[in-house]
């Protein structure tokens, strides 16, 4: 049955007792790396690109060219690019506000959102134009979806000879995506920071140490499902007659192996620098060492597909390394999700990756 993500991310992870007692402080110092050299650079390099995107996308919509197309499109590619790197963390500020969902309505099967960016075109509703009004709209209105279709889906070619409306509601797309990134790193530097870092009895949100550190393993497990059941299993099937290349994350802009390279590279980042190896006692090392190599080949599969998604799938030897990617994501959730939660002595519950 293909999984889905409607619903919200569950609690995979339960503490049980440790065959050997986790360091208080060592497990700090986990959750300070985590947040200082993977996450919180995740989303300083967001709001960066989305301020890049949304003053590139005025510049063009005041002065329209080939060029100036071109400049948008790419930046849009770095946008995705950073916000790949940071959407697999699913706590924290980004979970407020339906801003996960503001910047990335995210599969939509059924193309409602879809059909609501159409009909908005169709229509050229005004209110549309202003974040401040657009952020009353549907999600699926004000994010990158959206604007991919702006600027990459029927109709986009109208952006050259000058289609206001549409310069406009891109514009406004941008400007959204770059708030709310923003509020997104305002709100880990402000208050979340400090409460995940420093648990405790008064507390709200985080009572022991141990809670703050199954964040960092629900991101890398909760991850993994996400890249292998919803974004490859989305589109790549058991064989080449039941792909779906259009259910596949940008595929009208062509990057959805870049994407996925993102993510799994952020994952690997997460795992590597917030330092989970120390964790592990001498004698099962071979764990991480087996995640880093795993990382590693899934990383360098991807780095050889290039071009559009249904490319891709048509030639036999790039689709069998897609296949091969779904494989390591396997092999990946075994090592970090059963051998290493167990040699820590963590239980593992139930992932709310199921469903429809």
């Amino acid at each position: 049955m293909r999984k889905s993500v409607a619903v919200v991310f569950a609690l995979v992870l339960g503490w049980a007792a440790p065959a050997a007692a986790l360091d208080a402080d060592m497990a700090r110092s986990i959750i300070a790396d985590a947040a200082d050299r993977s996450i919180m650079p995740g989303y300083f390099d967001l709001r960066a690109e989305t301020t890049r995107l949304s003053e590139d996308l005025d510049a063009f919509c005041k002065a329209p060219s080939q060029d100036g197309l071109a400049d948008v499109r790419d930046q849009f590619a770095r946008g995705v690019n950073a916000w790949s790197r940071a959407e697999l963390v699913r706590f924290g500020p980004v979970m407020d506000k339906n801003r996960m969902e503001r910047i990335l309505y995210w599969p939509d099967r059924k193309s409602i959102g879809l059909k609501q960016v159409q009909e908005l075109l169709a229509t050229k509703d005004p209110t549309a134009t202003n974040v401040g009004t657009l952020v009353q709209k549907s999600v699926a209105m004000q994010g990158f979806g959206a604007l991919e279709f702006v600027l990459f889906g029927t109709g986009a070619e109208a952006l050259l000879p000058g289609d206001a409306y549409r310069c406009a509601y891109g514009k406004a797309i941008a400007a959204n995506l770059r708030a709310r990134a923003t509020e997104i790193e305002q709100g880990w530097m402000h208050s979340f920071l400090d409460q995940w870092q420093q648990p405790g009895a008064n507390n709200q949100r985080y009572r022991s140490v141990d809670e703050s550190l199954l964040e960092v393993f629900n991101t890398l497990i909760h991850g993994l499902e996400m890249v292998r059941d919803v974004r490859i299993n989305g589109f790549l099937g058991e064989e080449p007659t039941d792909d779906k290349p259009r259910q596949a994350i940008w595929w009208r802009s062509g990057h959805t192996v870049d994407s996925l390279m993102r993510n799994l590279d952020s994952l690997h980042r997460l795992f590597a620098d917030a330092g989970i190896a120390r964790l592990l006692p001498d004698g099962s090392k071979w764990i991480a060492q087996s995640v880093e190599f795993e990382f590693g080949n899934a990383d360098r599969a991807l780095r050889e597909l290039h071009g559009p998604i249904d490319d891709i799938l048509k030639d036999p030897d790039k689709r069998a390394k897609l296949a091969y990617v779904r494989i390591v994501t396997s092999s990946l959730s075994e090592l970090i999700g059963t051998r290493l939660t167990s040699e820590l002595g963590l239980t593992a519950g139930f992932s709310s990756l199921d469903g429809d």
